[in-house]
């Protein structure tokens, strides 16, 4: 039995999709707080000419602006793909409360792979932490979207 997925994981994966059909690594990020998305973003680090555009920093740092505030401790980031160590370590700098993704990334990913952010002991702050989030379709997306340029 298969359940609907949360709206902000949903658009996450839009999201995703949008940023594949940029030529851009399909990763989308959404920031919640509460039911609201306050901010969303997909990676655009070709578009941008930008090695920080990753999707989640894009959404943190539009949520930032939209709140008025560099603290989002209220606010959930929804994300595609499992966060890698740049993107876990400005969530944990923002006082994100929640992180809640998609797939894991075993060669790329800071939270439950590689470096591992939050286990740290020299971070101050570690949110709430959920994934495997819409994973099938989230690990589709990025193996499609690698097969093709293969």
């Amino acid at each position: 039995m298969s359940f609907p997925l949360p709206p902000p994981m949903r658009r996450a994966l839009d999201l995703a999709a949008e940023a594949a059909e940029a030529g851009e690594v399909p990763v989308g990020a959404v920031v919640t707080v509460g039911d609201q998305i306050i901010a969303e973003a997909r990676n655009s680090m070709l578009g941008e000419i930008d090695p920080t555009a990753h999707a989640e920093m894009v959404a943190i740092r539009a949520a930032a602006e939209r709140l008025g505030s560099p603290r989002l401790d209220q606010c959930t980031v929804w994300v595609s793909l499992e966060p890698c160590a740049m993107c876990a370590a400005a969530m944990a700098n923002a006082r994100i409360a929640a992180l809640r993704f998609g797939a894991e990334d075993p060669k790329g990913g800071g939270v439950i792979h590689g470096a591992r952010i939050f286990a740290q002991p020299t971070c101050h702050h570690r949110p709430d932490v959920l994934g495997g989030i819409g994973e099938a379709e989230a690990a589709a997306q990025l193996r499609d979207f690698f097969l093709a340029r293969r």
